[in-house]
């Protein structure tokens, strides 16, 4: 299992040479948004308690499609984090935000925003953008509706921010939390519910 870590590291990692050589195919710079900046990068912390807050609600009422949903990721997923360090999931959830940001942010929802009409095309963008993006995290078909509803957020927010530090930084941060949770400090099942 702690190959698991470097796996999961170089495969996160790998997605930002995707999401470089997407870019250069259609003419689009991923990280054309990206600037620092450590007011957003405030607003990229305040952006994580949504996504915080969709957790909880999982974890605490998990009815119907949601308990199958939160019954999976426990069964399939936390066992794979739990024996990674947490410099391991800090690693795992930075690469994450950065990479899947700039493929799904920076280059798809910029590259259809940018081959439609201005108004049409940035909520086209959005909306590929937060499909796509909810196709790529699927585990179950519930988990790849909150998946796409995390990248229609997340997506949003960059638009309103202008800037892909914010939705990296929220994004990087709401994994790290949520990983640690899971694997680290939140021991009992949910099968058990």
């Amino acid at each position: 299992m702690r190959h698991f870590a470097l796996m999961a590291a170089v495969f996160e990692g790998g997605l930002v040479a995707v999401a470089m050589g997407l870019g250069w195919l259609v003419g689009q710079d991923p990280l054309q948004s990206f600037r620092w900046s450590l007011a957003d990068a405030g607003w990229g912390l305040v952006a994580t308690l949504p996504l915080l807050a969709l957790l909880w609600l999982c974890l605490k009422c998990p009815l119907g499609p949601m308990k199958h949903m939160v019954q999976v990721v426990d069964e399939l997923l936390v066992p794979l984090f739990r024996d990674c360090r947490i410099l391991d999931l800090a690693v795992i959830s930075a690469l994450a935000g950065l990479s899947e940001e700039m493929l799904f942010r920076g280059v798809i929802q910029q590259t259809v925003a940018d081959r439609m009409s201005a108004e049409a095309g940035m909520w086209i963008g959005l909306a590929v953008a937060a499909i796509l993006f909810g196709l790529a995290h699927r585990v179950t078909n519930t988990y790849a509706i909150f998946a796409g509803l995390i990248g229609l957020y997340l997506g949003a927010v960059w638009l309103m921010s202008g800037n892909l530090l914010v939705p990296v930084t929220a994004h990087a941060l709401y994994d790290f939390l949520a990983l640690l949770y899971l694997a680290k400090i939140r021991r009992t099942p949910t099968a058990s519910i």
